[in-house]
């Protein structure tokens, strides 16, 4: 069988104008993997996200915008280009939403004859609303418009020696200034989200501390996965335990989500006498709007107003060496199977 690499990100508006944010934002909303709701529910409750948030966010991705277009589509299109320099087979591109697409990437490889393809998520935990959604996409995908491909998908590399020896080496330089505390912002979701994921139905958010109890729901469980990044991180890097804590940013709507919610724990330690704060957003591979704009610019804002001092968000791994070679990894050991 002829062998492929397909990475799968998120996705971004074409440009920051409102009709592009809208129309990205109402593909994003309207997936039954990050609104959970009947789809007249979603379609509703879309429609009125849909009244002003298309303005709200054009004007924040205006801010990060480059040159070249979205950070997160620029930034995934260079680690495709570096990695396939390292790769011996075909490898293409796709977000779960607008373009490139994962329809695009898919017809792409057939074309050259690829029927075995390992899908690499780039997300590095297990949710529902990303590396899920990403997964069952290319699989509906696949059998749509190459019938022959079998697609393996790689596993959620959250703890891999790979991928935080990349996290601890991209954020390096960084952990060597003085610095109060260190915050792991995760990208967050909803707390069902959790519930609906759990294979056993009654552990996750149900047993007391039941990410430090083994079970078998931690294999998709996000909170778990996102506290053993962090365990992993400070064990390397040597982060004392005093100074890093773990929240969640982004959330959406009035549904609990996981918490603590990173803006409100950045006024709190601020307040607590943390005066030089570090930042790592490690649900993200990519600098994207939610690192750039809602932490790098809103959340400084929010720490210095709060009486915080000095504020240093840590940039994702971007096109890390460390990161490419850990991805050059995962793409070799799919490749060099029988």
């Amino acid at each position: 069988m002829s062998k492929g690499i397909l990475l799968v990100n998120l996705g971004s508006p074409t440009s920051p104008s409102v009709p592009d944010v809208r129309r990205y934002l109402n593909e994003f909303l309207m997936d039954g993997r990050v609104i959970d709701v009947a789809w007249p529910l979603r379609r509703l409750l879309v429609g009125v996200i849909l009244i002003n948030r298309p303005k709200q966010s054009g004007h924040a991705y205006e801010k990060i915008w480059t040159k070249d277009g979205s950070p997160l589509v620029v930034t995934s299109k260079h680690l495709r280009a570096a990695l396939e320099k390292r790769v011996t087979a075909p490898i293409e591109l796709g977000m779960r939403y607008q373009n490139p697409s994962i329809e695009s990437a898919v017809k792409s490889l057939a074309a050259k004859g690829v029927n075995d393809v390992l899908l690499i998520p780039l997300f590095p935990h297990y949710a529902m609303s990303s590396y899920e959604t990403a997964v069952v996409r290319v699989r509906e995908l696949a059998a749509e418009y190459a019938p022959q491909m079998k697609v393996t998908v790689q596993p959620p590399y959250y703890n891999t020696p790979d991928f935080i020896a990349a996290l601890v080496a991209s954020a390096a330089d960084f952990l060597k200034q003085d610095y109060d505390h260190l915050l792991f912002s995760y990208h967050g979701i909803p707390e069902r989200h959790l519930r609906k994921s759990d294979p056993t139905g009654c552990h996750c958010l149900k047993v007391e501390n039941c990410c430090e109890v083994a079970s078998p729901s931690h294999a998709v469980c996000y909170r778990a996965q996102c506290f053993a990044t962090t365990a992993a991180f400070v064990k390397l890097a040597g982060v004392p335990k005093a100074k890093y804590s773990v929240s969640f940013q982004s959330r959406l709507g009035r549904d609990p989500w996981l918490k603590p919610y990173t803006d409100y724990e950045l006024v709190r330690l601020a307040q607590e006498g943390k005066k030089k704060m570090l930042v790592i957003c490690p649900a993200f591979v990519s600098d994207c709007l939610e690192t750039i704009e809602e932490i790098g610019m809103r959340g400084c804002e929010d720490f210095l107003a709060a009486s915080g001092k000095e504020f240093t968000r840590i940039p994702c791994m971007n096109e890390h060496p460390l990161w490419i070679a850990a991805l050059e990894n995962m793409a070799n050991a799919f490749l060099q199977k029988p």
